[in-house]
């Protein structure tokens, strides 16, 4: 009798420990997490927010993932995301553009800032105003064709040419240091070159590409992940950009908070400067979307277009295979 009783508490026991089991997993609360590797694009700023604050606030845990933030070091993070070295990354839609056509298989899975803000800035004391007036000036930039291609597409606009634009790459050198040297403009993105800028205490004459042109209107930056991702592990992908989504709601809402998530994280980052950039970039993550993330397929063929139709292409993109919004949460 005794030995029947202890069989049947046994069995009771291992029920429980199943059924708690079960719905752990179902929360994504099981000790048995995915392992993940999310690839930066550079390394960490404020573009990056909502992804410390989900690891910080356990919001990967909470999917039943374990997620490892790295940067990409030499080799750049299209190139690691699709080679499967890591199933997710940062990214910008003419990057992602160009792989496409180029058939590396990645694709966009979110839009982490709803419009372009970058542009081209120059100290006011250059006296650049407009387009026009990078005529006879010196960029500084990183060597890319779409450069040119940009600043050319500006100028015409006014009547003048790229040609007369001398053309330097600076590299990695700090901009600051570029202006004082010998560069007159730069492409920069407001929400943190700006940002510092204003920090140092230094008079930008800002210049939007989204001021001149719609189609230079495009998502930087993205979120990827590669084709066999998609296809084998979907709900992979699922579980990770509902974190996400949750953490950049988190850095629209909370922009203080989040600025602080970020510094821990990254505490080489300038404290001002992150705390500054979070203020600004906050509300811009989302803008005037219906949701966080979300992209549009006239954003994507705008762009390609655009691409296409300065030489930065060599085929016309498929517009449907380069970014999906299907892993977004409802």
């Amino acid at each position: 009798m005794k030995k029947a009783i202890i069989i049947l508490c046994s069995l009771v026991v291992l029920a429980a420990c199943s059924a708690n089991q079960e719905e752990g997993q179902k929360n994504g609360s099981s000790d048995e997490l995915t392992e993940v590797t999310f690839v930066l694009d550079w390394t960490p700023n404020t573009n990056h927010t909502g992804l410390y604050v989900a690891k910080d606030k356990g919001y990967f845990k909470e999917q039943g993932l374990d997620v490892e933030i790295i940067t990409p070091g030499e080799t750049s993070a299209d190139k690691i995301v699709a080679s499967g070295e890591a199933q997710f990354g940062i990214s910008a839609q003419e990057s992602v553009t160009e792989a496409r056509v180029q058939d590396i298989p990645i694709v966009s899975i979110g839009a982490v800032i709803q419009h372009n803000t970058s542009g081209f800035a120059a100290p006011v004391e250059k006296n650049i105003t407009s387009p026009a007036d990078f005529a006879g000036k010196t960029y500084g930039g990183w060597g890319a064709p779409v450069e040119s291609a940009v600043i050319d597409s500006l100028m015409k606009q006014e009547g003048a040419s790229v040609e007369d634009v001398k053309i330097t790459n600076i590299g990695n050198t700090d901009i600051f240091t570029a202006f004082e040297r010998n560069i007159d403009f730069a492409w920069i993105y407001y929400g943190w070159d700006g940002i510092e800028a204003e920090l140092r205490g230094i008079d930008l004459e800002m210049m939007y590409l989204t001021d001149y042109s719609e189609k230079l209107d495009y998502y930087t930056p993205v979120i990827t992940t590669n084709e066999t991702m998609i296809n084998d592990n979907p709900e992979t992908v699922r579980k990770l950009m509902k974190a996400v989504s949750k953490g950049y709601k988190f850095a629209i809402d909370q922009p203080e908070e989040a600025a602080d998530i970020l510094i821990e994280a990254a505490p080489d980052l300038d404290e001002e400067l992150v705390r500054e950039s979070q203020k600004w970039l906050s509300p811009r993550y989302q803008d005037d979307a219906e949701q966080w993330g979300i992209q549009t397929e006239e954003v994507w063929s705008n762009y390609a277009d655009w691409m296409y139709e300065n030489d930065l292409l060599d085929s016309k993109l498929d517009v449907n295979g380069a970014f999906t919004n299907e892993f977004l949460p409802e």
